[in-house]
């Protein structure tokens, strides 16, 4: 299985260092609520709820 996690760094709001971290943190607190043993995938939101990338398993 494969991990891939893709982010538009130039639609994320300024200062993109923090939201990219946000992002991040957020995304690995909920962690756990996935099961990453079956292929699946899903977008990537920033504190305004727009869209700014995905992430997603693949076999």
């Amino acid at each position: 299985m494969r991990f891939h996690l893709e982010i538009d760094l130039d639609a994320l709001p300024q200062p993109h260092d923090a939201e990219l971290g946000r992002i991040l943190r957020y995304w690995a607190g909920n962690l756990s609520h996935y099961d990453l043993s079956v292929e699946t995938s899903e977008s990537i939101r920033d504190s305004a709820y727009e869209e700014v990338g995905s992430w997603w398993i693949t076999a």
